[in-house]
């Protein structure tokens, strides 16, 4: 009996080191980006300040009241989403990409949670995301209505169970037509679980990958426009959702 209980406890310590090794070895050997053209985006100059911490910030040269979250999608570096903040950020805006768990929002859904907490100067919120990253979006925008103002989903839906029909809040659902991982289908069944009066952007011949500068991504189409210009029709969308908030404000 010692004997087995010996092999039985090699057995569950050489398991537990391989579930350790899975965790700290895959996500860095899966999570792609960024891309060499979205790091100039990561540079201070006088009119937006970029602090490369976590999460990463770009402060505007002028106080900022409203400001955007971004929840990264699965496997992906948050720099990659670096030109999208950079270009929110030179129109005015405080935007802050938070770095998930072991690179999977699921894991890091409320973490939206430590940047209101530390920014009490911006007055209303938008939170964005790209793909898994805006299904945990969208729930923490359900789980916080009176905290969140705007939602912006990028290439995403509601999951299961989340209800976001009778909020207030304004809403952009941003979506690539060649989109092979979050299809037009996906986007077109989401409608009855968003607000009524949301808006719904399309992104002609724009592809998942395009949402951000990490390369191209297994299982998506190819895109026929260029991934500056996808990223423009995100960029104005997103901002699209703060100038609403504002307004609302």
């Amino acid at each position: 009996m010692r004997r087995v209980m010996k092999i039985i406890g090699i057995v569950a310590a050489a398991l537990a080191v391989l579930a350790l090794a899975v965790v700290l070895i895959v996500p860095p050997v899966l999570t792609k980006g960024p891309m060499p053209e979205a790091l100039p985006a990561m540079d201070s100059s006088p009119s937006v300040t970029v602090n490369d911490g976590r999460p990463i910030t770009f402060t505007p040269a002028d106080p900022a009241t409203d400001g955007v979250i971004i929840y990264p999608g699965a496997f992906v570096e948050p720099r990659s989403y670096a030109p999208a903040a950079r270009a929110l950020a030179e129109n005015g805006t405080f935007v802050a990409i938070v770095p998930m768990p072991f690179s999977l929002a699921i894991l890091g859904k409320n973490r939206a949670d430590g940047v209101i907490d530390a920014y009490p100067e911006i007055e209303t919120w938008t939170i964005a995301g790209h793909s898994l990253g805006g299904v945990m979006a969208a729930g923490y925008a359900a789980d916080h209505r009176d905290t969140i103002s705007g939602l912006a989903l990028w290439a995403a839906y509601p999951q299961d169970g989340v209800d976001l029909a009778p909020w207030t809040g304004a809403v952009a659902s941003i979506f690539g037509t060649l989109d092979g991982l979050t299809t037009v289908e996906d986007i077109e069944g989401s409608r009855p679980n968003l607000p009524a009066d949301s808006t719904f952007v399309a992104a002609e011949g724009g592809n998942h990958s395009y949402f951000g500068w990490y390369g191209d991504q297994r299982g998506d189409n190819p895109a026929t426009i260029t991934r500056e210009e996808q990223q423009e029709v995100i960029i104005e969308a997103t901002a699209a959702v703060v100038r609403a908030v504002t307004d609302a404000g």
